[in-house]
């Protein structure tokens, strides 16, 4: 005789049994000055870039929003006819403006990388008299 094709599928299913979660405790003791060099400079170079961008966008969206006009024309109140000498892009025109923020951004590039970098040689000096940081990793 033939069983119930139900009956058979009931035997095919069991319950997996959980599994214990493992964890380690780790202490980290040195961090590479190398790598960390190499990625301060990647990061602060994408920051670099974002400033300049940010500056030619913020310019540009001022300047669409008619911001430098409502401040010439306030100058024009405050110091009456002599004011049509000084606008805002004849004081800082855009090239100015992504000039500095270009300028801006290598000196953060280089300061952000150097003291990245000089935090990780603290941080080895320190974790060599303390024994560094102590983490704890699961497997989930």
């Amino acid at each position: 005789m033939r069983k119930a094709s139900g009956s058979s599928q009931e035997n095919l299913v069991r319950a997996v049994p959980k599994a214990k979660v493992r964890r380690a405790r780790l202490m980290l003791n040195r961090v590479d000055p190398w790598s960390v060099l190499k990625l301060a400079f990647l990061l602060s170079v994408a920051l670099g870039i974002l400033t300049v961008v940010a500056a030619v966008a913020l310019y540009s969206l001022s300047d669409a929003l008619g911001l430098f006009q409502r401040i010439n024309d306030a100058l024009g109140t405050v110091l009456g006819a002599e004011s049509g000498r000084y606008t805002v892009q004849s004081l800082a025109p855009l090239s100015t403006v992504v000039s500095l923020a270009t300028v801006l951004a290598v000196l953060n590039v280089i300061l952000l990388t150097a003291l990245a970098t000089v935090a990780a040689l603290l941080y080895n000096v320190c974790a060599a008299l303390v024994g560094g940081v102590g983490v704890t990793l699961t497997d989930d």
